[in-house]
Order: C-alpha cells, then structure tokens, then sequence
C-alpha cells in the first residue's frame, strides 16, 4: 500500500471566503488586532492564515491600496470585498474594518483625554511605537521573496526601494513626488519588461 501525504501548503489551493457574514468578522478581527502595524496583521491573515490571497497578490494589492487615496488596508478591505462578492462585498468588508474600532477609538479619545500628560502615558505609546516599527520592518522582510517572481527584476526592485528609502527617510522628499517620480519609472519600466514577456511568449 502506498502511503499518500498531503501537498505542502504552498500548493494547497487557494480559498475563499464562504460568505458576506464571514468575510465581516474577518475584517474586524484583522481590524482589532492591527493596532499600528496593520501591514504585518494583514499579510498574516489573509496570506498565511486564510489563504485568500497569495503572497505575490498581496504585495501587488498592497501596492495599489497604498497609492489610493485613504488608509491603505481600507482600501485593501474595499478591493479584496470587491473581488469576491462586487459592491456588496466592498461595503461589508469596508463595515467590518470600521464598526467596532471607530467605537473603540472613540471611547480611547474619551478615557486618554484625561492622562496625555502622564509620563508612563507617554512612555508606553513610545514603547509601543517601536514595537510596531518592528512588526513593519519584519513583514517587509517576509514579503521580499515575492520580488523574485516581479516584472521589474530583483535588481530594480532593490534599487528602487532604496532611492525610496533616501529620498523620504534622509532627503524628506514629499511623498507625492516620490510616488510620482519613482513610481512612474516603476511603471514605465515594468510595461516595457512586461512587453517583452509578451513578445517572447508569442
């Protein structure tokens, strides 16, 4: 008798969510636990977790989230709804990231109005800020093997992320003209390579 073993779950298939209610509550709970690293929430959820999204989609879905106007995971929540169940799906995930923080912010607004000026406050909205420094930096690092596969090549990929990285972080470029300027040489580049594939696979 031969002995049959699952298959890795790289391959396993992708899912889906199996309904409106379901993709909801897996909004808020995303919601709920992003508390400043909503990036490395996300990926985690929706990549390792639930399997919605490969880990290539997501870095891909991030990118647009991240040039569209508004928060970036709102407007994941917005296009990944969109994808499964159109409109409807849009607005309920859209609900399930905004319902429950806005009324827990608003009660945070109301309880921290009261102790801004406290040293230990202060102190652990520092510490905590770090903290969510550190889970960024760690799921940008997670999301590098996805730039192996990219139609800009690994060694743009790089190039670009580090002319970011200098003009926002050491020479305090505005963010609108990094995305305009480096973005649109991403953009430029990435039709012309994917122009190529096109020629060659014909």
């Amino acid at each position: 008798m031969v002995e049959t073993h699952p298959p890795p779950l790289a391959h396993a298939p992708m899912a889906r969510p199996s309904s409106l209610t379901a993709l909801f509550w897996a909004f808020t709970g995303l919601a709920l636990q992003g508390f400043g690293g909503v990036v490395a929430i996300a990926q985690r959820e929706l990549v390792d977790k639930k399997r919605w999204l490969t880990q290539a989609q997501f870095v891909e879905d991030w990118a647009v989230a991240q040039v569209l106007p508004g928060p970036n995971v709102v407007n994941l929540s917005l296009m990944i709804g969109d994808r499964y169940f159109g409109v409807r799906g849009g607005m309920v995930a859209l609900a399930g990231m905004l319902a429950f923080p806005l009324v827990i912010v608003l009660i945070l607004a109301a309880l921290f109005s009261g102790v801004s000026e406290s040293v230990a406050v202060q102190g652990a909205l520092r510490g905590m800020g770090a903290v969510a420094a550190g889970m960024i930096a760690a799921t940008g690092l997670k999301l590098l093997s996805a730039l192996k596969h990219n139609a800009l090549g690994t060694p743009v990929c790089w190039a670009l992320a580090a002319a970011t990285f200098v003009a926002i972080a050491l020479l305090k470029l505005p963010l609108i003209w990094v995305l305009l300027g480096l973005g649109g040489l991403a953009a430029l580049w990435a039709y012309r390579q994917l122009g190529r594939l096109a020629q060659a696979a014909s």
